[in-house]
């Protein structure tokens, strides 16, 4: 039986003990609010491959996908979804806007600050727990 929850995969790119969050542009219920970048899984991609492709749509760059930190799991129009989050450390390529207006780097302490969509804030949480990047 097919698992029917969607996955998401979202960057945790850090930098400078800050991690980038990105205010989204589009048209949406999450219009204007700040994310962790990243997005949908194809059918058959690994959650790396969907990170360093999203990165690549998103911000033109080429990722190296870390570590797996943390999931949140709700609900979108009926369907449910995982949120997958994993560090970024290194890339390459310069940050080029696509999908959003605007990018900042903030320590994580600030990131409670940001109005973020629902599915983001389980990870600022479990962000704010860590002694270290």
């Amino acid at each position: 039986m097919q698992n029917s929850t969607k996955k998401v995969i979202a960057a945790l790119i850090i930098k400078d003990e800050k991690v980038l969050i990105a205010c989204r542009t589009k048209d949406d219920i999450n219009k204007g609010k700040w994310e962790f970048p990243g997005g949908k899984q194809d059918e058959g991609e690994l959650d790396e491959q969907t990170l360093a492709r999203e990165l690549y749509e998103e911000f033109g760059i080429k990722a190296d996908i870390g570590s797996y930190v943390c999931s949140s799991f709700f609900e979108y129009k009926s369907i449910s979804y995982e949120m997958r989050a994993y560090k970024v450390y290194r890339f390459i390529g310069t940050l080029s806007l696509t999908e959003h207006s605007e990018i900042r780097w903030v320590s994580k302490n600030e990131l409670p600050l940001y109005d973020m969509p629902d599915p983001d804030k389980p990870i600022v949480q479990e962000l704010l727990l860590l002694d270290s990047w």
